[in-house]
């Protein structure tokens, strides 16, 4: 079981969000992060539909989630980013290739700001 582990969801349509689902059901905590008012395209990829317009799709691949709102265009979003990215223990974006790069989370400032905190006590 993954219990202890912290999981950045950063992803959007199909295998990302497929990925983190499996990676909750088996334990971890999973934080989606959405853009504002639209949230992730597959809300609406339906029929069918849940009582408040979520497509069951979006349902069934985001269980296990918590969900927050950020726009990597925002300085203050992307500091709440890189609050949750050095929290997690595992970053998960399908973004096209650069992108969060040029948002200002490339691989290298990820692992700078995952080293820059110090692992919880009985934790490697």
């Amino acid at each position: 079981m993954l219990t202890n582990i912290n999981v950045l969801d950063l992803s959007r349509v199909l295998a990302g969000p497929l990925a983190t689902m499996l990676l909750g059901d088996l334990g971890a905590n999973i934080i989606k992060v959405e853009r504002p008012r639209s949230g992730d395209d597959t809300r609406g990829w339906g029929p069918p539909f849940d009582s408040t317009g979520e497509s069951a799709y979006y349902l069934s691949v985001n269980r296990n989630k918590k969900s927050v709102a950020a726009n990597l265009s925002s300085p203050a979003d992307r500091e709440l980013i890189s609050t949750l990215i050095s929290s997690a223990d595992v970053v998960v974006d399908n973004f096209k290739r650069g992108m969060l790069a040029r948002n200002g989370f490339d691989p290298e400032v990820c692992r700078t700001v995952a080293a820059s905190v110090a692992p919880p006590a009985g934790r490697p």
